[in-house]
């Protein structure tokens, strides 16, 4: 009896013992995941850091890894809105809205008309008319068809002051292929004819008239995302090819759809612009748009007297979807919105909302402006001392500059350059 007596007291001490070391160390556990968690996530912690002053030690962990980019610190995130480039605000004017949104569409200013082609009214929509706006009295109209066999976005488009060359292009909704088909507009008459196919389909290619030829650069191949490099020209007079087949020029120095393409003072000048786009999913039988990886750039080449490419001064920041985005004014080229290179957290495609400027006097960029919101694929005219712009894909708003709404807004600004 006294050893079964003595044992009780010791068996009830041992469970104690072990009840005790359990909860401490579940408490322990927990403490250490609560700190770990509030490391991270608690504003607090943030606080401390961001006012930690320059003389103290650092509160972070001092190993000799390499810190990580501001951007993949959880609870340290980078704004969707850190590409946005200061300028100052302009005062902007909304005028007739157009008879459809557009996006990826095309436009031709001849004196004070803006002829307005096709483009997208949504992924699964593509416009096959033209509209008119009419920049004396402000108003739309003159609508009328384009030809059944014409591209419907990506174009390539030029003028000669009358006559509107239209070069390949997308044909088709969702992210179907390019056509190598061209044609080319009487605005007097409104009469279409064809011209010369390309020798091969091409994407939205750099298009301009230089020194009485048609030339056609750059762009997407085939499957939309391999940048061509290609250059031809075919001489053309008053709507009419001089030429049966294109001649083949000097390669373009980077290859890409999307890009600003203009001749001012007898010389030929490509801004932007980016390699690789959508493609359709592989076996889809609507060639629905699959994203693929997109470089934006920021380069300025221009073609000499002697077919040489020469590299200009960058662009503020690298910019695409501005093939129709410009109107030259005094000696400067005015560009206006766009997209630049992709947020690096979220991977969202960032839209511009800037005006920006390159002096020919000087060869030096400027930002100008800012436009009512940002917005990419914009089709520009200018016209009395106004900088107008319509249609394309608008932001989600102020705080996320990610693509959201297609629209067909008309604005315009009073616009006063630098000299």
């Amino acid at each position: 009896m006294g050893r079964q007596f003595g044992a009780k007291p010791t068996s009830l001490a041992r469970v104690l013992v072990v009840v005790c070391v359990t909860i401490l160390g579940f408490a322990l556990i927990a403490d250490i995941f609560w700190a770990s968690s509030s490391k991270f996530t608690s504003p607090y912690f943030n606080t401390i850091v961001s006012n930690q002053s320059p003389h103290q030690p650092s509160i972070l962990p001092n190993n000799n890894n390499p810190r990580k980019p501001i951007g993949d610190i959880p609870g340290r995130v980078l704004s969707a809105t850190f590409q946005d480039l200061p300028g100052p605000e302009l005062k902007w004017e909304k005028m007739a809205t157009a008879p459809v949104p557009r996006l990826d569409g095309a436009a031709i200013q001849i004196k004070d008309l803006l002829f307005v082609f096709a483009g997208y009214g949504t992924i699964d929509y593509v416009h096959s008319h033209v509209d008119i706006y009419n920049f004396t009295d402000n108003t739309w109209g003159g609508r009328f068809d384009m030809p059944k066999e014409m591209a419907h976005s990506h174009l390539g488009m030029v003028t000669d002051g009358r006559y509107i060359y239209v070069i390949s292009g997308q044909y088709g909704p969702q992210c179907r292929g390019p056509t190598s088909r061209n044609f080319v507009l009487d605005t007097e008459t409104k009469q279409w004819q064809d011209l010369p196919p390309l020798p091969v389909p091409r994407y939205a290619p750099a298009t301009q008239l230089w020194r009485g030829r048609l030339h056609v650069m750059g762009g997407s191949k085939e499957n939309r995302h391999t940048p061509g490099l290609e250059h031809w020209s075919l001489a053309v007079k008053n709507g009419k090819a001089l030429e049966k087949e294109w001649r083949t020029e000097i390669p373009i120095p980077r290859g890409g759809p999307h890009r600003a393409c203009v001749v001012v003072n007898d010389q030929l000048l490509v801004i932007g612009g980016q390699e690789g786009d959508f493609m359709a999913k592989p076996g889809s039988p609507i060639f629905k748009c699959s994203r693929r990886n997109e470089v934006v750039y920021d380069d300025v080449y221009m073609l000499d007297d002697e077919m040489k490419w020469k590299v200009l001064p960058p662009m503020p920041k690298p910019d695409s979807h501005i093939e129709f985005a410009w109107s030259l004014v005094n000696n400067s080229i005015v560009l206006v919105g766009g997209t630049t290179e992709k947020h690096p957290t979220t991977k969202k495609m960032v839209l511009i909302g800037e005006v920006m400027q390159f002096n020919l006097n000087n060869l030096k960029w400027s930002v100008i402006g800012k436009l009512p919101y940002r917005v990419k694929t914009t089709l520009v005219g200018f016209w009395n001392g106004w900088l107008y712009f319509t249609s394309g894909q608008r932001d989600k708003g102020p705080d996320d500059p990610s693509p959201k709404k297609v629209l067909g807004e008309m604005w315009r600004t009073k616009l006063k350059l630098n000299l």
